[in-house]
Order: C-alpha cells, then structure tokens, then sequence
C-alpha cells in the first residue's frame, strides 16, 4: 500500500485547524481571506515537509513530525483559550502583559479545561496521525527531490505574495496588512493563525514601521468648525505654547521629526462652553472593574442610574477592550491607544515621564493627589506607572491597606476600600484621587466574594437572567455601594457640592458570552463594537443634566476633565479629545473597526454603516481609517521614543 505523503498530512491538518478555530472563535470561517490564506498553507506545509525529511533514520523525522504538530497544535489551544477568556490573541508582544494571565493562573487552568473538547478536536489531526503513522511516509527524500521541493515551495510563497495585490485598495486587504499595517487582530482574521505567526515573528526580529501619512492627518474631525458659542465668544485652542517649527528644523532624529510634524499639523481642539466649568473643584475618578452599561439597574444599581443618567449624559460612549485591564487604565489615563507593540510594558516601568499626567496637572494647581486600589499595589506594575503620572500617594493591599481592609477575599470590597480611606483627602483644600476599583472582577458566579454579598437582595428582585450574567450584576452592585457611601460621605462633611465623580471601565466583562450580556442589553449588541459601548460618568451635584450625542471612547476622558476643569494643556499632544469639543466624535477598536458620529465602520469585512441621515463623501471611509492609523501609530511612537519628555521638557 502506498504510503500517503507528509506534505498532504500536514496541509489537511492545517486547513482543518484553521477553519476549526475561526468556527470557535466566530461561529464563522468566512473571516478570513480563504485562498491566501491556503496558498500560504501550501507553502507552509511544503517547508514543514522538507524539514520532517532531513535524516536517513524514519523514526527521528517521525519524531519531528510528532514535535512540530504537537507546538502547532499548543499554539492553536493557546489562541482558543486566551481569545475566548481573556478576548485578546496571543503575539510575541502580549508577552509583554503575560503576568495579567499567570496571575489568574487558577482561572486560566478552570477556562482551559472548560474548552477540552475544542482543544481535543484541535489535537484531533496529531491523534490521528500517531494511529495511522504506519501509513505515513516518513523516509528521507534523495538530494535532487529534497532540493525541488525547496524550490517549488520558494515559488508557492512567492505565488502566496503575488496573491496579495489583486486588492491594494481597501485600507485593510491582505496587501495592506502585509506591507503597511501592523495589526494582530486583523493578521488573525484575515491571515489565520499560522500565517499571523510567522508574521509576528518577522516583524518581531526584523522590526516593522507603520506607515505614517502627515499631510491633513486630522482632516474629517479637525475642530474647524463652531469656533463661536450661540454668543458672541470666540473660543481659542486648548494648545500650549510649543515652537514645533523650530523643533523640526532642529531635530536630525527620523521618528521624532514625524511626531513633531505630525503635531505640528494637528490644529487641536477649542475651548467650549464647558471650558473651566469645575474649576476649583475636586475630582474622585474611577477606573471600575468590568463595568459595562448592562450593570445599572434603576432598582438594584440605583446610585450607577442616578450619576449615569444625571450630569453629563454621554450617549455614545465606548470602552474598547484591548488587552483587558492594563490596556483600559492606559488609555483612560494617557487619552493613548494601547497599541499592541510594547508601549504597555515601557508604560508599565514608569520611565516615561508624563507632564501632562492627570496627578502632574493638578498638582501644577496645588491639588493633593491620591491613588487607591483594592488589590495588590504592585499587580501590572500599578506602582511604577502611577507615580510616573503623579501620584505619590498610592495606597492598595500589601503597601498599607491591607492594614484596612479584607485583602484576602477576593474580589475585595469596593465598599471597604471607599470606607478606609476617604479621611485621607476630605479634609484637603483641594484634592484629586483617583480609584481602581475589583469587585467586579470575574468569575461571574456565585462563590464570587461580591456577588455572593449581594445575592440575596439580587435574587429578590427576581430577574430572569442566568448564573453568570445574574452574578455579574451581584458583584456590580458593590461598585454601586461603594458609590452611595462615597456621595454620603462627601455630603456630611460638606464636600459633595464641590466635588466631581467620573467613572468609566477599563472593559466589558468578557468573561460573558455576547449571548449572555444581550440576556441583560435593551438592545442587541455585537461582538466587536456594540459590546464595547458603556457610560463616561462626569457628574457634580449642582450641575443640570447635559446630554452629549458625539462619540468618545477611555481615550478622550483626561482631555475632556482638563478642559472641564479649567486646565492649561496641550490637546494636540494627546491622541483622544475633548468630547465637548466640536471635533467629530471618534471610538477605535481592538481590530481597528471605529465609530464616528457618521456611521461604524468593521475593519475585519470593510463593512460601513452609515447612520441615518448622514452626509459623507466616497472617501469618508478612507479617510477615518488614514487617521486612525496615524493615531494608532503616533500612540506606540510617543511611548516607545519617551515623546512627551522631548517636546515638553
């Protein structure tokens, strides 16, 4: 009987694992570009073949077959598990944040084993093959055959490239992806896995500049228009004094003249209406744990409905989840995008100096900063990069709260950790804290410390939804305990008036299915932007409700509380803006895909959606994703090249 080839054993095999994982992750294997990516498979597959036949001796090319099929398969279930848990994909840059998943270590063994059977079916080729092995041709292939076989696999791979011009135009086609932008999510989605791989790893060894595109780099949300309020005042740009002229003809540094010609070009936004209308006020800021707008709830989540649908209503806002926890606190606190390179790890050293950090800023006005956390002072570096934003005063479990609170359960209590340490500021001057709240940290169910304290008063309330998005709300209605006792306490010592609450969340609870968060949605979200979408809380007690319809995104809450605040700062320096501005409203996401106030536009299918009513021209698309490169781009230049320390000494 002849013996069936490696070559063919292993291109079925990837195909098989290719199409199985977008089937897992997508529910569709349409999500990818099918014949690039099987004309890389066949080039693939050729080199796997050339490699398992090196040796005279059978069993040692059997024992490399087994090996390579074996990581491939491990890489494959990696994907599956850290996609399907924690949402984002594996890449040598998500190294960077491996301690997020190692300190979940116990739920990453719990999710791994819930997904067995799909991690089985992965293996299901490698457990065939060792089987059948005995009808897999293993022998050594003579010189001249191993040699056209290198040949003809040099020449599928140049067939593979070659492949990738039949569309240079979209702004995301396989041709773009390969040679102008770098973005796993997309890679993934369009390349699959294997090919994404060998990418990541080229541009990993070899380095990778996106491409950047100075002229009119703003044009479509420039803040052009409404210069002038209904009255007679004209507004001047929220920008400080910098000379970039002189900066680019001084500058001999490649990168570092972009960024100063990119900012150079950036008019920044006006001051508005809004401009300085909590001056002299305090500030408590949240970054709150999975929140997400399906956790308020008029009866159990009454404090969240009360500051979500008072003060400032932001109708459009989005919390893009990238890279989970460590990803949302960066761009909340920067207005950056966290790009997916290693901006997050520099970030996280606090070595770059941030001068228009939301603890430098105040403390320019004689504000005195404070920083809380609810679990380890030094998980993802919370220490280092808080100081590098000014706060010296960060107090979490195992540096001094720990003294306070119950650090031991988890998740610890919001309730607590408000309890323990409002006497710190309330009786400052003027004081600016910011809170990184947990109780609302997964696993949704009902031996979670925070939702097990509140199941009761949930199950009351008899709701129909199921365990996990049932205790998902439990453990909410902490965070919104937490809140009453903050406002009480404020109001008692006769703060409260001059005090503003924001919040927002770091991401949406993907430990929850998007079928299980509709279970709560009043409206039907998707899986790559509306299950983004959630409240901006800027609230103050003595302010009438104002309802903002323009998009904004974690990005542009600093810029919005400096200009609400009266702050002096340079608004083209950060790559979010004001949402009360008259600059068009922007929300990026994880893969690329954005919202404008025009329309939603998904990167992986090049699908735009128009609003109803909205007027655009035939280059409006093109022209967003232009200036959503550059924002991405310029987010990894400024950290990666310290920018700010440069520009604003």
């Amino acid at each position: 009987m002849k013996k069936i080839s490696v070559f063919l054993v292993y291109l079925v095999s990837f195909i098989y694992m290719e199409f199985l994982y977008k089937i897992f992750i997508y529910n569709n294997i349409f999500r990818l570009s099918i014949i690039n990516m099987i004309l890389f498979l066949i080039s693939f597959s050729l080199l796997m073949y050339v490699v398992t036949k090196l040796f005279k001796n059978s069993k040692i090319n059997k024992i490399i077959f087994i090996v390579l099929m074996s990581i491939i398969g491990i890489w494959f279930s990696a994907q599956y598990v850290v996609k399907g848990y924690f949402d984002f994909y594996i890449s040598l840059s998500t190294f960077q944040v491996a301690d997020q998943v190692g300190d979940f270590a116990g739920k990453a063994v719990i999710e791994t084993l819930r997904r067995i059977p799909g991690i089985v079916m992965l293996f299901l080729p490698l457990i065939l093959s060792l089987i059948f092995n005995k009808y897999i041709d293993f022998k050594q292939n003579k010189y001249q055959k191993s040699l056209l076989v290198f040949v003809i696999f040099l020449l599928s791979y140049g067939v593979y490239l070659l492949g990738l011009n039949i569309d240079k135009n979209n702004s995301y086609s396989s041709y773009a992806l390969y040679y102008n932008v770098n973005d796993v999510s997309l890679n993934m989605e369009n390349f699959g896995v294997l090919n994404t791989f060998v990418i990541d790893t080229s541009r990993a060894l070899f380095g990778f500049e996106d491409k950047i595109i100075i002229d009119n780099s703003s044009s479509g949300l420039n803040d052009t228009e409404g210069s002038e309020s209904d009255g007679p005042i004209v507004y001047e740009y929220n920008n400080l004094d910098i000379d970039f002229e002189s900066l680019i003809a001084n500058e001999n540094n490649k990168t570092i003249k972009s960024l100063h010609e990119y900012f150079n070009n950036d008019t920044g936004t006006l001051k508005n209406d809004y401009t300085g209308m909590f001056e002299g006020k305090n500030l408590i800021l949240f970054m709150a744990e999975s929140y997400n707008e399906i956790a308020v709830n008029k009866d159990l989540t009454p404090t969240l409905y009360k500051l979500v649908n008072s003060g400032f209503v932001f109708e459009n806002f989005y919390t893009p989840t990238i890279y989970s926890t460590i990803g949302g606190e960066f761009q909340e606190m920067t207005g950056l995008y966290a790009q997916s390179t290693g901006i997050l790890s520099k970030f996280r050293s606090g070595n770059i100096s941030f001068p228009q950090g939301i603890g430098n800023k105040f403390k320019e006005i004689n504000y005195s900063t404070f920083a809380y956390h609810n679990n380890s002072y030094a998980f993802q570096d919370r220490n280092k990069y808080l100081a590098s934003l000014g706060f010296d005063n960060f107090k979490a479990c195992y540096n001094g709260l720990e003294k306070l609170i119950n650090c031991k359960e988890w998740p610890q209590s919001d309730v607590a950790m408000i309890n323990a340490t409002v006497d710190d500021f309330i009786n400052e001057e003027n004081f600016m804290v910011f809170y990184a709240s947990v109780s609302g940290h997964s696993s949704y169910n009902w031996g979670n410390a925070a939702a097990r304290k509140h199941k009761e008063e949930y199950m009351a309330a008899g709701l129909p939804y199921s365990t996990k998005p049932a205790a998902y709300i439990a453990a909410q209605m902490e965070l919104d305990q937490a809140l009453k006792l903050l406002i009480e306490k404020l109001d008692a010592a006769g703060k409260l008036e001059d005090t503003v609450i924001a919040l927002v969340g770091d991401h949406y609870p993907y430990e929850l299915t998007i079928d299980e968060i509709n279970e709560v949605s009043t409206y039907k979200k998707d899986a790559v932007v509306t299950v983004n979408k959630s409240n901006f809380i800027l609230w103050n007690s003595e302010m009438d409700t104002v309802k903002v319809s323009k998009v904004g995104s974690q990005l542009d809450v600093i810029p919005t509380i400096y200009n609400t605040f009266g702050i002096n700062y340079d608004s083209r320096l950060f790559i979010g803006k004001d949402i009360l501005s008259t600059e068009g409203g922007l929300a990026m996401f994880g893969n690329r895909s954005w919202v404008t106030d025009k329309g939603t536009y998904f990167a992986a299918s090049g699908k735009f959606v128009p609003v109803d009513g909205a007027e655009y021209d035939e280059n409006y698309v093109k022209t967003i994703n232009k200036i959503v490169n550059n924002k991405i781009t310029m987010s990894k230049l400024i950290i990666e090249n310290n920018y700010y320390k440069k520009v604003l000494n």
